[in-house]
């Protein structure tokens, strides 16, 4: 069923909701030896926030909140990938690149053993946190507009002083091309109603807190900058594809660099699956509480085969 030559792709933000985790933790000891290591490390910097008890009890506001969408989301991706770590050696799913779209990079990471998980939750609150911190500094937001071509939408762009965030989908006879666009409020209200006049199929408001992967979170690098200071990189024992430029990555300062330039720049997921595919890539295994990455893997290429790893394993 299965192609040997396979890549591991890790969830972004928007996939959480309340109670992911929770089952697999009164399943399996990894899962909440994992919850509890978030929650001590958290806890350091901030002793009355629980993670384990957001993601299990908290309100969807809450768990929407960047700052803690972020970690919840790595934490709850790499233990779904722990607990069936086992059972895809001994299929033969070893991965030969691993990708994640935005956020999703950082468990990528994790699982490539270029970094620490405890590094990397720490590192995603952070992040989460400027994130926030630029957005509410600038108020703005994300938009998908479906079934315009890029160049329609690059005229838009110009035109209403937003911007190009991610390339999400190609589009064909499964999904409609999607491309999403980021700005200050009154900008997208305006990117909208020109994009409906041009003929999109859809167009609608991401549920995010500002205008991410574009100039306004320029002012989030330095601090990503000095808080990977403080954590050790390795060389990745699988490529990594970065969202920037779909280029693989092995290196802590390709690594080092990406993540800092992945703040501001498009995500380029249509050009990541097409450089995994060009490498022989024909197997995609999704991991993380949703299955959006699926839908948008298959709307790049119908040929290759894209499975949630729950499913992967039973």
């Amino acid at each position: 069923m299965f192609n040997a030559r396979v890549a591991i792709v890790f969830s972004g933000q928007g996939t959480q909701y309340v109670g992911m985790g929770r089952i697999c933790c009164e399943d399996f000891p990894v899962a909440r030896e994992i919850f509890d290591l978030a929650d001590r490390v958290l806890a350091e910097d901030e002793p009355d926030f629980s993670l384990s008890k957001t993601c299990f009890k908290g309100s969807e506001e809450d768990l929407a909140m960047t700052i803690n969408a972020q970690p919840a989301i790595l934490t709850v991706s790499y233990i779904y990938y722990l607990i069936h770590r086992e059972q895809l050696q001994l299929r033969g799913l070893e991965p030969i690149f691993v990708a994640g779209h935005s956020l999703g990079y950082y468990t990528a990471l994790v699982v490539a053993n270029a970094i620490d998980f405890v590094d990397a939750v720490r590192l995603v609150r952070e992040r989460g946190r400027l994130m926030q911190k630029a957005a509410e500094e600038t108020p703005g937001g994300m938009v998908a507009i479906l079934g315009l071509d890029k160049e329609i939408i690059g005229r838009i762009c110009k035109e209403t002083g937003v911007e190009i965030s991610n390339f999400n989908c190609t589009g064909g006879q499964i999904v409609l091309n999607q491309i999403v666009i980021s700005g200050l409020n009154e900008s997208l209200v305006q990117a909208c109603e020109r994009a409906k006049e041009m003929g999109a199929r859809k167009v609608y408001r991401l549920p995010t807190a500002g205008a991410f992967h574009s100039r306004w979170m320029l002012p989030t690098e330095a601090g990503m900058r000095d808080a990977f200071s403080r954590v050790k990189l390795r060389n990745s024992d699988i490529p990594i594809i970065g969202n920037s430029n779909a280029e693989p990555l092995s290196s802590p300062d390709e690594i080092m660099a990406e993540s800092i330039r992945q703040l501001s720049s498009p995500v380029q997921w249509v050009g990541s699956i097409e450089r995994m595919t060009k490498e022989g890539v024909s197997t995609f295994i999704e991991v993380g509480p949703g299955k959006v990455l699926s839908g948008l893997i298959k709307g790049i290429d119908p040929k290759v085969t894209v499975i949630h790893i729950k499913e992967v394993v039973g």
